[in-house]
């Protein structure tokens, strides 16, 4: 109930701001669970794909975002909690896999959960390589991954920006992904095929340049350049 009012509440200024449509919506489930993978480009991702999925759709979000300052922080904080997504804390070097276990048992009872195979924003708007976590997650639940691309939500709310504009925003959904074939692989070489052809299957819905390198180890240079 409180995930349906928080959309009936803050949904109206969310078309207004970026008049979304969703081409692809039927290939997400009416029941059962899946993993919406997608790219990520704004911190916006996690509120226009659960807004154009008429299910609930849990995503990981950094702690920090639950005690934003700020008039546009605390609604986005306000947000996260009547949404009910997963808290995780990024300084715990245990939180990646904590996160994991816990999308696993989301997964299990039959529900959606958002997922960002790149593990952070994207620096630039490139593409970069996914991190093997989404290919656990695949083998370890069972449920299906659904490639999603996220087009113009960047443009909205670029990184570092603490106040949205209006921008068109466009969520691309792809067919279902199995990964049920992988099952008797050698785990490691398994968990990489998983997330190569999920990325390779964003990056054909979303058009974007692909960087064979994790954002994470792009954005850690540059913050050493500067």
């Amino acid at each position: 109930m409180q995930y349906q009012l928080s959309r009936v509440v803050i949904g109206p200024l969310l078309h207004a701001y970026g008049r979304p449509r969703a081409p692809g919506l039927e290939n997400v489930p009416a029941t059962g669970p899946a993993i919406l993978a997608s790219n990520h480009l704004s911190i916006v991702d996690s509120v226009y794909l659960p807004l154009m999925v008429a299910r609930p759709v849990v995503f990981p979000a950094k702690a920090e975002y639950f005690s934003a300052k700020g008039p546009v922080g605390r609604l986005w904080a306000a947000y996260l909690r009547s949404t009910k997504q997963l808290e995780i804390n990024r300084h715990d070097t245990r939180s990646a896999q904590a996160t994991l276990e816990a999308a696993v048992e989301i997964l299990r009872a039959g529900d959606l959960f958002g997922f960002y195979p790149e593990g952070t924003r994207s620096p630039d708007g490139r593409l970069y390589r996914g991190r093997s976590g989404i290919g656990w997650l695949a083998l370890n639940s069972g449920a299906p991954v659904i490639p999603v691309a996220m087009c113009g939500t960047r443009k909205m709310l670029p990184p570092g920006a603490s106040v949205p504009r209006p921008a068109r925003i466009e969520i691309r959904i792809g067919k279902p992904l199995e990964f049920g074939h992988l099952t008797g692989e050698p785990p490691a070489r398994a968990r990489r095929t998983i997330a190569d052809d999920v990325m390779r299957a964003i990056g054909e819905l979303s058009g974007q340049e692909y960087v064979h390198e994790y954002a994470s180890d792009v954005k850690a240079k540059q913050a050493a350049a500067s």
